[in-house]
């Protein structure tokens, strides 16, 4: 089954290792067998992994754009996704079930994509505790 792709001007795309950018046009790519693909939009850089979730994904993004190290990072995703499970609630906490479940199957680009919801939730949860924190902060500088 083939994959259909319509890239946006001047988007990024990692086709197996190789990074290709679209020119000035939409453009559609028809990739007609199994190949590592992931979205420039979707790349994490390594910087922004400082969180417990884009920590995992950043994890498994490396498992899916070198081959190399698959072997040795799919034990520390699956170790670090049942990490995560006692954090999160379980309607949010199905995503990490998910995750762990395509990675086990070596479909990091799908592993990717089922974290996404949980790095929006943590994200959201993040900016709550530092709102409460400035809180706190302005509320001792008041007294």
């Amino acid at each position: 089954m083939a994959l259909r792709l319509t890239l946006k001007p001047n988007e990024k795309i990692v086709i197996n290792g190789c990074v290709i950018r679209n020119a000035d046009r939409r453009q559609m790519l028809t990739i007609e067998n199994h190949a590592d693909i992931v979205r420039g939009v979707d790349l994490l850089d390594e910087g922004e992994a400082g969180s417990p979730v884009k920590n995992v994904y950043f994890f498994i993004q490396t498992a899916l754009l070198t081959p190399a190290v698959r072997d040795e990072l799919i034990p520390v995703i699956h170790k670090d996704l049942a990490k995560l499970v006692p954090v999160f609630h379980e309607e949010i906490g199905g995503h990490i079930f998910e995750a762990a479940n395509h990675v086990s199957c070596r479909d990091f680009y799908k592993a990717m994509r089922a974290l996404r919801p949980l790095i929006q939730y943590e994200a959201r949860l993040l900016d709550m505790l530092q709102g409460k924190s400035d809180d706190a902060q302005v509320s001792a500088a008041a007294e």
